[in-house]
Formats: structure tokens, sequence, C-alpha cells
């Protein structure tokens, strides 16, 4: 089994989600997060101010996946997630032990 951890623009969440779910994936953990990469953040005007804004919003998704899924749930993330422009944001996979469902007791695939 694999964790694949995927960080995304906000906007292209609705289209990572369904591509996730034509690829087979059951359960999606979503959480707001903030930080920079190559885009290095940006300024803004604010009433006459000028601020610096260095982290900037982005969504972290996590799906734990049996191996054989593995390469379909990447390659629908690449083409769900994509622009093309500095920023897209990255893929992380690791892999997982175990699974527990704490409700039932049920073990790895049959937690998922």
């Amino acid at each position: 089994m694999k964790l694949i951890s995927c960080i995304i623009r906000p906007y292209k969440l609705d289209e990572v989600r369904d591509a996730l779910t034509g690829a087979g994936v059951s359960g999606i953990t979503v959480s707001e997060v903030r930080g920079f990469g190559r885009q290095k953040g940006h300024t803004e005007l604010y009433r006459g101010a000028e601020y610096v804004v260095d982290f900037l919003p982005k969504l972290k998704l996590e799906v734990v996946v049996d191996d054989g899924l593995l390469d379909g749930v990447l390659e629908a993330v690449q083409q769900a997630a994509k622009t093309g422009s500095v920023g897209d944001g990255k893929i992380f996979i690791s892999t997982i032990d175990q699974v527990i469902r704490i409700r039932t007791g049920e073990l790895d695939a049959d937690a998922l």
C-alpha cells in the first residue's frame, strides 16, 4: 500500500477529486496548508500599503491506495492538477506498512 500526498492549487480540488474517484479511490483527506517553492510568494497592495505574501495557500490531499492502483492514481492527479505554470504542486509517495480500521478492527486492504 502507498500513501500519496499531493500539494495542489485550491481551485483544482474538484477536478482532482473527480479524477481520483474515476481512478478507483474511495477516500480522500484534504487539509488547507500554506507554503512556497519556486513561486517564492508575491506582493499585494491593500489599502495603499504593500504586503509581501511569503506563504501561498495550497491544499494537501492524502490518499492510501493498493499498489495496483498507484500508477493510475498518479496519472489522474497529474492530469487534473496541471496548469503548466510554476506552483502546480508536488506529489509525494510513501510506503504504508499497515492500516487498521478503528471501528471494526479490519486490517490492510480490507480497512481501505
